[in-house]
């Protein structure tokens, strides 16, 4: 999610690298963006290291693309996260998802890709607008694999996954709530974080620190009472005054703090969607 003091970003997946790089694959005719244009989102973004162009290698547009990208997601995650929705901004400027322009990348790249972002819970609208799927929209299965979607963002520490667009909530509350409405039909709004996560705990069947230790209980109990410690550790950190403007986390909150937070985040979350689709 793109704040007002932070580039736009979107997620970066295998699937994902595929077709983007079919947007600009532009063999057997010559559509822009050109190299040049290549050249420039690379240098903004810092990724000139994956960048076979920059070693001296003569690539095709869609091998270049294919090849920074995938070495970003290996070695510089954020920085792809960056450069791909800037890359898509570019061929949006240049016509590439305009029916008509001698730039149009065609049909079935732009379904390809649609579908691609479609999985990691973000919209490619056909004229080329790329933004992140309001939760607010949608429910029942649909929203689970939204939410899963942003899990795996978060697991890799991506700090914009922290906060959920449209619905006010970072990552953890959303997902606590969303498991309360599929299992009850409600969920109590105006409770707390900690009543909220821990009624989820409960619905899926698993312990919070409230719940009674017993003689020789599994030790998955344990590491559930610390994965909701950890939970509430991790709402307690975020700015709450700040959601959707600029940095999610309180001032004093630290870059390694954030990151491990994020990735807290998901960790519980996933956790929690795990239970809740395996538990009847």
């Amino acid at each position: 999610m793109a704040t007002n003091n932070s580039p736009a970003r979107a997620p970066v997946t295998d699937a994902i690298i595929i077709a983007v790089a079919g947007l600009v694959d532009d063999a057997g005719a010559t559509r822009e963006p050109s190299h040049s244009d290549i050249d420039f989102q690379v240098s903004r973004a810092g990724l000139a290291a994956g960048d076979p162009k920059s070693q001296g290698q003569p690539v095709g547009k869609a091998k270049r693309v294919r090849a920074i990208l995938s070495w970003a997601l290996e070695n510089s995650p954020d920085r792809a996260e960056v450069f791909l929705p800037a890359l898509i901004a570019m061929l949006r400027g240049k016509g590439g998802f305009r029916q008509g322009s001698p730039n149009y990348v065609g049909d079935e790249p732009i379904t390809d890709a649609r579908e691609a972002f479609r999985t990691e819970g973000f919209e490619l609208s056909s004229d080329g607008e790329l933004r992140p799927v309001s939760i607010d929209t949608l429910g029942g299965a649909q929203l689970t694999d939204a939410l899963a979607a942003y899990v795996r963002r978060a697991r890799r520490g991506s700090e914009d996954a922290a906060l959920l667009i449209g619905a006010g909530k970072d990552l953890l509350e959303a997902t606590a709530a969303h498991v309360i409405h599929e299992r009850f039909g409600s969920y109590p709004q105006q409770a707390n974080f900690p009543t909220l996560l821990g009624q989820a705990f409960i619905a899926v069947g698993m312990t919070t620190p409230q719940t009674p230790t017993t003689t020789n209980e599994p030790p998955q109990f344990r590491l559930q009472r610390a994965l909701y410690e950890a939970g509430c550790a991790v709402n307690a950190l975020r700015n709450k005054q700040g959601t959707g403007h600029g940095r999610p986390w309180l001032p004093t909150v630290s870059e390694g703090e954030a990151r491990a937070a994020v990735q807290l985040m998901g960790i519980v979350s996933g956790f929690l969607i795990g239970a809740h689709k395996t538990k009847p």
